[in-house]
């Protein structure tokens, strides 16, 4: 299980690519010195959650999200016992029927705090997952609307918060560099 302390080293070395994520480490970082699970909604209405955002040759992975019908990356609340980064490869497989791995090690790339339901605030870590080229088949009840986009057709679609995200994923490749 990844320790807070090796949470925080990571989430420190994220490069911040604008004022929201920031802002966002800040209170990540704060969020971690807190006591309790870290992860249990019922616990706690400020929770932390696992995102992924998956990429191959084809482009990155986006779906439109069921309730609030924005486009973004596939993710969700981590389970008991689970570890953030297995959080995000498993919610990436449900929402996207795709078997994914991380880039070696498995990192937090970005960061997001932002409103989830019920009141909640989900503070958000964002890993880097490389994916098969196959399209995406989500398990039922999932969205099903899971598209591969190349980068500037995800960037003009995606949730406003996720642009600057984005481009500096776009301008990354040297960390995924996926080969098909």
């Amino acid at each position: 299980m990844t320790t807070r302390e090796q949470l925080r080293d990571q989430v420190n070395a994220i490069v911040r690519v604008d004022e929201r994520e920031r802002a966002s480490i800040a209170k990540t970082l704060d969020r971690l010195t807190w006591s309790g699970d870290l992860y249990d909604p019922r616990a706690n209405d400020h929770h932390v959650t696992a995102s992924a955002f998956a990429v191959s040759t084809r482009g990155v992975i986006l779906l439109r999200h069921r309730l609030l019908g924005i486009w973004v990356q596939p993710g969700g609340h981590v389970d008991p016992g689970e570890a953030p980064e297995q959080a995000a490869v498993r919610e990436t497989l449900e929402e996207t029927g795709l078997v994914v791995q991380h880039v070696e090690p498995a990192t937090i790339f970005h960061v997001d705090v932002h409103p989830g339901p019920h009141g909640h605030i989900h503070y958000d870590l964002r890993y880097l997952l490389v994916a098969p080229p196959l399209d995406p088949v989500p398990h039922e009840g999932e969205s099903a609307e899971v598209y591969w986009f190349d980068f500037p057709a995800a960037i003009e679609r995606c949730e406003p918060s996720l642009v600057n995200a984005l481009v500096k994923l776009s301008q990354s490749e040297d960390l995924w560099n996926v080969k098909d």
